[in-house]
């Protein structure tokens, strides 16, 4: 059985531009995070409308390009509704979770986490100045926080011109699975060992994020950008 809870937080800002969103079809799971660019304006309604096309074009299947043709046709009504004045953008990250099948879909740095038995096993790759610096050796992957590039993403929905859309699935192992889709304003504060820890002493999904949550709030300054994030469990 799939097990799943969410969250999404204002934080510091007058408002909050991070859309979650899931969808259940039959045994099939379609969960989204979206992130608005607050800096470009209308991140309210570009993660909104994003996290809306994916949910309401998925049919319930796990075909990585299907999934990738839902982000892609976001990322083109996103771009159908800015303006001179708005050119509203936003991250977006999907997971798909069907029997033994998971399929997942981001652009820009909104992250997706998977673990088996209580151990980080994945992580998607930011699309940002940030990750570059790590791929070429100046700085590690844990000072992508806080870095002076942390806000240059390189890739999000609403760009000019095409999308790359980063994907990836997997056949799921026999044992215990658990997904996390979070914001920058989540994993910038809580390390990947803490969310591992967090994982193995929590009672179920809803406890795994209080408890990330719980340190989140103990760090983050009173002009905290919003955070969200979606967890998923599952037993195979």
């Amino acid at each position: 059985m799939i097990q799943t809870a969410s969250y999404s937080d204002i934080g510091g800002r007058p408002q909050n531009e991070d859309t979650v969103k899931e969808i259940r079809k039959g045994e099939a799971v379609c969960m989204v995070v979206a992130d608005g660019l607050g800096g470009h304006g209308g991140g309210v309604q570009a993660s909104s409308l994003a996290a809306q096309t994916v949910c309401d074009g998925w049919q319930g299947g796990t075909d990585t390009e299907e999934i990738a043709r839902l982000v892609q046709e976001a990322h083109e009504h996103v771009q159908g509704i800015q303006t001179e004045s708005c050119a509203m953008k936003t991250t977006i990250v999907v997971l798909v979770i069907r029997d033994s099948h998971a399929v997942w879909a981001h652009a820009g740095d909104t992250r997706l986490y998977h673990f088996f038995n209580g151990n980080w096993v994945f992580q998607t790759k930011d699309h940002s100045a940030s990750q570059i610096a790590v791929t070429l050796g100046d700085i590690t992957s844990d000072q992508i926080r806080f870095h002076e590039d942390r806000n240059r993403v390189l890739r999000a929905l609403g760009q000019e011109g095409s999308l790359k859309v980063d994907t990836k699935e997997e056949l799921l192992l026999s044992g215990q699975h658990a997904f996390l889709l979070c914001t920058d304003g989540f994993w910038e504060y809580v390390l990947e060992n803490e969310m591992e820890e967090c994982l193995r002493s929590a009672k179920n999904p809803q406890d795994w994020l209080n408890r990330m949550r719980e340190i989140l709030y103990e760090r983050v300054p009173e002009d905290n950008d919003n955070n969200s994030a979606a967890a998923l469990w599952l037993e195979q």
